[in-house]
């Protein structure tokens, strides 16, 4: 399985990237929760735990399970005149300035790191000034900083998987992020597809250096020939217009783009806290968006640009035309508006379709739980007291790299 293959939501996954929390959240602090975009702090052993439990469930499933973080080490491994390089970008990316403590920091790192692993691990967990044993009678800077102060910030998002990058089809989009905690994700990215062995050579349909925000949360394989984006808190329509272009221009056989234009609202933040596919013919759903949709259709023009046309429906109508099938929409919260609003914070239409019909969801999520078993559907639950403090579901923490056709 070299390369990607994902031209669908619910076909059998068969290969997914994931990164085990690891710690880069126990870098989080009350003060710093807004900035990286946690509404608390998990524990980070139970945390672990039940990210243990979900590779787990995907393993006794048939899916082969790869990490962010080796993948990485295995380009470093394999190809280490890459690593001074790697260094000196990712301490750039992390707004480190001046000379000093560029060299300060890159010593640090590359002597007390020689381990690629530990090295790719240390660089996600970010750096305490603490710990680099500065002369502070040199700077100003260091006599005034806080002992405790974080030099390098975290990535405490990393778990979230599905949202730095994005299969589609046979190719890949390199995002750029919404936040700017959340843009130094991508350089692991950027390493991987143009290095590791196992994806090198992978198209490139959006990259991480374009101006314009998009990310993976917003983007949906309806199926080989349509593509669904959201137009939301974190997917501007800039990008979606240069990714139209890409993916047209290519070999890809997709030839219509949905842009789904969704409330802007952390509630809403991508399109796959919105809906998810869970089977040929039914779809989690945010019972706030069942209302008339703006969706726009993208198509390719015959100059090589593309052709918006505009449409107001409901979300059935617009999925069914598409789909070619009746759909049934299943509410959050089995319609209760309560429950919906509470399974919603907890991401109960975030779910991860691991083949048709089977999925993996929160077992917090009880009312909608129930609903979706009553529906026929094979539920399999997983942990998420403290998982679910990041605010995304199993489709957050997953980017499926290979599903059956």
């Amino acid at each position: 399985m070299a390369g990607v293959n994902v031209k669908s939501e619910i076909k059998p996954l068969k290969k997914v990237l994931l990164h085990r929390p690891g710690k880069e959240l126990l870098n989080l602090t009350p003060n710093t929760l807004e900035e990286l975009l946690f509404d608390d702090i998990p524990f980070l052993k139970v945390a672990q735990e039940e990210h243990d439990a979900f590779a787990k469930i995907l393993r006794d499933n048939g899916v082969e399970v790869v990490y962010l973080e080796d993948l990485m080490a295995e380009v470093l491994d394999q190809k280490p005149e890459l690593r001074e390089q790697f260094l000196k970008q990712f301490i750039e990316e992390a707004g480190i300035r001046t000379d000093r403590y560029q060299k300060i920091i890159f010593d640090y790192l590359n002597d007390n790191y020689k381990d690629n692993k530990d090295l790719v691990m240390k660089t996600m967990e970010g750096i305490n000034l603490t710990e680099l044993h500065t002369d502070k009678s040199n700077s100003l800077v260091d006599l005034v900083s806080e002992a405790s102060k974080m030099v390098v910030a975290p990535m405490p998002n990393l778990y979230f998987t599905r949202d730095p990058f994005a299969m589609i089809g046979n190719g890949v989009s390199i995002n750029r992020m919404y936040s700017v905690t959340r843009n130094r994700e991508t350089i692991y990215g950027e390493y991987i597809f143009k290095y590791h062995p196992d994806f090198e050579g992978t198209p490139e349909y959006y990259s991480r250096y374009n101006t314009f925000h998009i990310e993976g949360g917003d983007i949906l394989n309806i199926n080989d020939k349509v593509l669904a984006i959201g137009i939301s808190q974190r997917t501007e329509p800039d990008a979606i217009d240069a990714i139209a272009k890409n993916i047209f221009e290519s070999d890809s056989p997709i030839k219509t783009i949905l842009a789904f234009n969704i409330p802007n609202s952390r509630a809403f933040m991508h399109l796959d806290t919105v809906f998810t596919q869970i089977d040929y013919d039914k779809f989690t759903v945010h019972p706030g968006i069942l209302g008339p949709l703006t969706v726009f259709e993208i198509t390719p023009d015959d100059n090589g640009g593309i052709k918006v046309k505009e449409m107001h429906d409901t979300l059935e109508d617009i999925l069914e035309a598409y789909i070619g099938n009746p759909v049934e929409l299943i509410p959050c919260g089995g319609g209760d508006r309560i429950a919906a609003e509470r399974e919603q914070w907890n991401d109960g239409s975030n779910t991860l379709c691991i083949a048709p019909g089977t999925i993996v969801v929160y077992e917090r999520n009880d009312v909608t739980n129930a609903v979706l078993k009553e529906k026929g559907l094979n539920v399999l639950e997983m942990p998420s007291a403290e998982l679910s403090r990041g605010r995304g579901g199993p489709r957050c923490m997953s980017m499926p790299i290979w599903r059956e056709d």
